[in-house]
Order: structure tokens, then sequence, then C-alpha cells
């Protein structure tokens, strides 16, 4: 990260993507922002009357005041939640799917200020906290995931160059990133449609969507092919 980096001391706001113990009451945090990722210590956070604690918890957006000092890794000197998606932790799956949305975005973070990775966690937590279906927000998840990442999917022209035709049936080339006319294939003129408005639009916007959640089955394998998450 460049700019904020540089300066002595800053705020942001950021999601915690991991949290390691450190020393006998020290955390170190690996937090998702705007402008990238970013580590730092939240020193004493483990004792009981940390004035810290109550403002790093996982699955909240939070504001935070960074000291950035002469080390490479900064020092949390104050810590405001924003917002608190309690939700997630009252179901196993929605909290498992939170955990690996988390870890892939912190792999994928590394060395980068790319900020649609920010905007991708704050979109898929809230959807997760509202109820939206897994599936759903699995499948957003996966698709802008893989743009943000460079992986590009070609969903207007086929491996040939053609413009896609509502009149044929495709399959999708991982190789190519591309489709493939397929005499059977499993995408059709209403999958294209729904899978380009998933990486093109907002979660908010694409679960008002009417009866997508028919569907969302061979979307989520779809999605899963198409970012090689399988």
């Amino acid at each position: 990260m460049s700019g904020n980096m540089q300066n002595k001391e800053f705020r942001t706001l950021g999601y915690v993507l991991k949290r390691t113990n450190y020393g006998e009451a020290d955390r170190i945090l690996n937090i998702i922002t705007s402008q990238g990722k970013i580590s730092a210590i939240a020193r004493g956070v483990r004792k009981e009357k940390s004035k810290l604690a109550g403002g790093i918890e996982m699955f909240s957006l939070t504001e935070l005041c960074i000291n950035q000092g002469r080390s490479e890794m900064g020092v949390i000197t104050s810590a405001r939640m924003k917002k608190y998606f309690g939700n997630i932790l009252r179901d196993f799956n929605k909290m498992e799917l939170a955990a690996l949305i988390l870890k892939k975005v912190s792999v994928a973070s590394e060395n980068s200020d790319n900020s649609e990775y920010f905007d991708i966690v704050d979109q898929s937590l809230a959807g997760l906290n509202m109820g939206v279906e897994e599936a759903l927000v699995e499948s957003w998840f996966w698709l802008n995931f893989a743009k943000a990442s460079g992986e590009e999917i070609n969903l207007y022209r086929d491996v040939e160059g053609t413009k896609l035709s509502s009149e044929n049936r495709y399959n999708y080339d991982f190789g190519e990133k591309s489709l493939v006319i397929a005499l059977n294939g499993e995408l059709g003129a209403e999958e294209i449609k729904i899978l380009r408005l998933m990486i093109t639009t907002q979660l908010a916007v694409v679960m008002r969507v009417k009866d997508i959640g028919l569907l969302l089955p061979k979307i989520l394998r779809l999605a899963r092919i198409m970012s090689g998450a399988v």
C-alpha cells in the first residue's frame, strides 16, 4: 500500500480477515480495506478490560486508527465498530461460507491494492446477514472474486469470437475462459442473463430478481467452475 501507509497515523475502514494471537495479550490482524490488505497489531487486546476488543470482531466493519511508526506493521490505537453482522454467527452454514470468503480474499489480496476485494467482502457479509440465500451469495462471490483476481469470464462471445445467440446452448470451456456451442449445453439464454447480471451488478440488486431461485443450483455449479473453485 502507498499513500496512507506513509503517514505516521491514519484512519481506515476495514474487515478483519484473520486474527493471530501474539505474545501474552496481543493479536496480529490481517485487515482488508478499500486501499488493499494491511497487517497491524492490537496490543493488549486479549486482556479482559481492553478497549480495542469490542471494535475488532470478525464479521464486522470497523473504523481503525493505526499508528504506522517505523516498522512495517502498524499499531492499532483505536477501533470503533461501524456495522456488525451478528446474524451470520447464528447459522453454521452462513458462518462457514463467510469464513471461506474471508480466507479466499486474504490469500488473493496479498500485495494487492485492488479495492474490489473490500467491496466483495462488504456486500457478501451484508447479504448473508440479511438472510439472502447462501447459494446466491456464493454464486455472486465466486464470479466477482474471479473478476477481481483478473480471471476474465467472457459471457458475450463464444470461443470462436461469435456473438452469443439466444437460440443456441453452450458449455463453459475453462481453458479458453469462454463458451462453446453444445447441443445439450448447460447454459441457455436465462442462465447467461443471470451470470451477466451477477458479474456487473451489486448483490443487493441481484437478490431482487424474481424467480432466480429456480436456477440457483445450476448457477452456483457454473460459478464454481468458471472461477476455478472446483
